[in-house]
C-alpha cells in the first residue's frame, strides 16, 4: 500500500472527477429531469457522498464511498432489470413478512408457556423464544441441538417442532422465492412490451397500416349500412351486388376528389 498509495489515489480523484463532470452534464442536458429519474438521483448520490470530506465527524462517510461501485448497476441493463424486479417484490414480500411475523408470534408464546420452565435459555421469555424459532427455521443444528434435549424432557415436543419447520422454513421460503420470480418475471414482460416496440412496427411495415387505415372506412360503413333499419336481412342478391358497386364506385369519385384537391394549391402556384 506504501508503495502504491500515491498511485492509488491520483487514480481515485481521476475517477471521481469523470464522475463529477457526467453528473454535471446530465443535469444540464436533462434539467429537472434528472431528479425524476430514481437511478439519476442514486448516482447523484453516491458521487454527492465521495465529495464530502472525510473529517471530523463526517469521517464516519468515508466508508460510503464504497458505494460508488454499485454505479455499475446503471450501467449493466440487466443488473438493473434484476434490481427493478426486486423492488417490484417488496409489496408482496412485505405481506408475507408479516404472516410469517404471526406465526412466529403464535409459536413463541407456546413454547414460552410450555418449555419456558424446563429451558429458561431458550425459551424462558418471548424474545429468547423467537430467537431460538428462527435458530430452529435456519435449520442449524435444530435437532442435535434444541429439539432432541427438549424431547428428553418432553417426549412429545417432535409434535410441535415438525409442524413449525414445515410452515415457516420450506412454506414461507417456497412463498418468498415465488413472489421474487413473478414480481421479475412481470417486470421483464413489463420492459419488452414497451411502446416504443410498437411504433418501430409500424414504422416497419408502413403497408399493412396504410391497409388497415384504408379499411378503416369501408368497415365503418358496412357496419352502419347493415344497423341502418331501412335495410332489410333478406335483399336479394342483386340487390347486394349493386350496393356494393356503387359502394366501389363511390370510393373512385373520393379519390378522385383527393387528388384534385391536392393538386389545386401546386396550380396556385404556379399562377403566381
Amino acid at each position: 500500500m506504501a508503495r502504491y498509495g500515491d498511485w492509488l489515489v491520483a487514480l481515485d480523484k481521476s475517477i471521481l472527477a469523470v464522475f463529477v463532470v457526467e453528473i454535471r452534464m446530465r443535469i444540464y442536458v436533462h434539467r429537472t429531469r434528472f431528479f425524476r429519474d430514481p437511478w439519476s438521483v442514486f448516482d447523484f448520490l453516491v458521487v454527492a457522498i465521495a465529495l464530502v470530506p472525510a473529517s471530523g465527524q463526517l469521517a464516519v462517510l468515508r466508508a460510503l464511498r464504497v458505494l460508488r461501485v454499485l454505479r455499475i448497476l446503471t450501467i449493466v441493463p440487466s443488473m438493473r432489470r434484476v434490481v427493478g424486479g426486486l423492488l417490484a417484490a417488496i409489496p408482496g414480500l412485505a405481506s408475507i413478512g408479516m404472516v410469517l411475523a404471526l406465526v412466529f408470534y403464535v409459536f413463541a408464546v407456546i413454547t414460552t408457556n410450555v418449555f419456558g420452565a424446563a429451558f429458561p435459555d431458550w425459551f424462558g421469555t418471548l424474545g429468547r423464544s423467537l430467537y431460538t424459532l428462527f435458530h430452529v427455521m435456519t435449520l442449524e443444528s435444530w435437532s442435535m441441538g434444541i429439539a432432541r434435549p427438549v424431547m428428553a424432557v418432553y417426549p412429545y415436543a417432535w409434535v410441535f417442532f415438525i409442524p413449525f419447520i414445515l410452515i415457516a422454513t420450506f412454506t414461507m421460503l417456497n412463498l418468498f422465492i415465488g413472489v421474487i420470480v413473478s414480481a421479475m418475471q412481470s417486470f421483464s414482460d413489463d420492459d419488452k412490451a414497451d411502446p416504443a416496440t410498437a411504433n418501430s412496427t409500424a414504422t416497419a411495415n408502413p403497408t399493412v397500416t396504410t391497409t388497415a387505415t384504408a379499411a378503416a372506412p369501408s368497415t365503418a360503413l358496412a357496419t352502419a349500412l347493415a344497423a341502418a333499419p331501412g335495410l332489410k336481412s333478406d335483399a336479394t342478391p342483386d340487390a347486394t351486388a349493386q350496393l356494393q358497386t356503387e359502394l366501389r364506385a363511390l370510393r373512385g369519385e373520393m379519390a378522385e376528389l383527393r387528388e384534385l384537391l391536392r393538386r389545386s394549391p401546386a396550380r396556385g402556384d404556379a399562377t403566381c
